[in-house]
């Protein structure tokens, strides 16, 4: 079937939560008994390991990630690496990079004792709810979802695994339960699916799955620096169009100094009629911690030159901690596989009492 264009009032309400008080937004589809997620809500999300992530991770996710742990009793956050595949990777690299993440997110402050890090494919639940999933959506559903539409047309033929991906997202979200999951708003159809999903699955077969709520970010979304028509991105080929959490202070300062602006030397936000300047006033805000109408005020009577030198002071000044942290971590992978198999083992203990219920309501034992 058709994806269903949605724009009422209460659907927003129901998919859109933007951190207000965890206790308000449990589904009504939540399941009774011993079945309940935990009071509160669960909060789950995942990320790609492609190595130390970017600035646009790091404000337009990574940071809500590490303020969710102090609002949610419960909190998971997932090494998709079974994600990652759908791409073709060098296995050595793959290793480094799950590392590298793992590195990358401790730095910017998850907390492993308030928040369940793991690994995604050594939870093998994981792979077996996703076939179940998939056996209770259709292809016109998968093939009318963004990203499959969007990489598609890059490749002549997608992967199978690139277009079921959505479903083993589902999967990863309704394992735990969740009833919150931060996304971007490219990523709102596909947490569309994972409520369809728990809705068909709870019909059938009787409530286990509630239908969880996304979590939007408030940061406006980081452009790239040399393209700000476009979302800042690792694999853009331009190295200066993308600031990574391990650049150096003088590396940060150069690619800022690039950034694409315009002729006109104040300072103004105005994401329409100038994009460049408006792509450094959100990431001076960003990382000041300020609103945009602040980051405009402090840019009173500095052309567009000079304001990049204070953005640059603000990213430097934000970054600096993390990238000695990601560092040192990195000369530690022990220390780094101890805490992805602590994180491993307590989501083992989370999914399996889940997917043995899902077995036997399907009737496999």
């Amino acid at each position: 079937m058709a994806l269903p264009v949605r724009t009422s009032f209460k659907h927003l309400q129901r998919c859109i939560h933007k951190f207000t008080s965890p206790h308000r937004f449990l589904s009504s589809g939540s399941s009774s008994g011993n079945q309940e997620p935990p009071a509160g809500g669960r909060v789950f999300s995942g990320i790609q390991p492609t190595g130390v992530p970017h600035l646009g991770n790091y404000l337009g996710a990574l940071e809500n990630w590490v303020g969710l742990q102090n609002r949610f009793p419960s909190v998971l956050y997932s090494i998709v690496d079974l994600h990652s595949v759908t791409q073709p990777q060098d296995p050595q690299r793959l290793r480094t990079n799950i590392l590298d993440m793992a590195a990358s997110l401790l730095a910017c402050g998850i907390d492993p004792e308030r928040a369940v890090l793991f690994q995604q494919s050594q939870v093998s639940q994981h792979a077996e709810l996703s076939w179940i999933l998939g056996c209770l959506t259709s292809m016109p559903r998968l093939r009318h979802l963004p990203q499959w539409k969007m990489k598609s047309k890059q490749k002549t033929e997608g992967s199978v695994g690139l277009y079921t991906y959505p479903v083993l997202q589902a999967a990863d979200i309704l394992l735990y339960k969740s009833t919150h999951v931060p996304v971007g708003e490219d990523q709102v159809q596909h947490l569309e699916l994972a409520q369809d999903l728990a809705r068909i699955f709870n019909n059938r077969y009787g409530d286990l799955f509630p239908e969880p709520v996304a979590l939007l970010s408030s940061t406006r979304k980081v452009k790239s620096l040399r393209d700000p028509s476009a979302k800042m991105s690792k694999s853009d080929p331009q190295a200066m169009a993308t600031i990574g959490l391990t650049d150096s202070p003088d590396d940060i300062a150069l690619k800022l100094r690039r950034a694409v602006t315009d002729f006109t030397s104040e300072v103004t936000f105005d994401p329409a009629a100038r994009p460049g300047v408006s792509n450094l006033v959100t990431l001076h805000a960003a990382a000041a911690s300020i609103g945009v109408e602040e980051a405009v005020l402090r840019a009173r009577g500095l052309d567009t030159a000079a304001y990049k030198a204070l953005v640059t002071e603000a990213v430097v000044q934000r970054l600096s901690p993390i990238r000695e942290e990601i560092l040192r971590l990195r000369g530690d992978p022990a220390h780094l596989e101890a805490v992805l198999a602590r994180g491993n083992l307590r989501a083992r203990e989370l999914a399996d009492p889940v997917l043995q219920e899902v077995r036997r309501r399907v009737g496999f034992c």
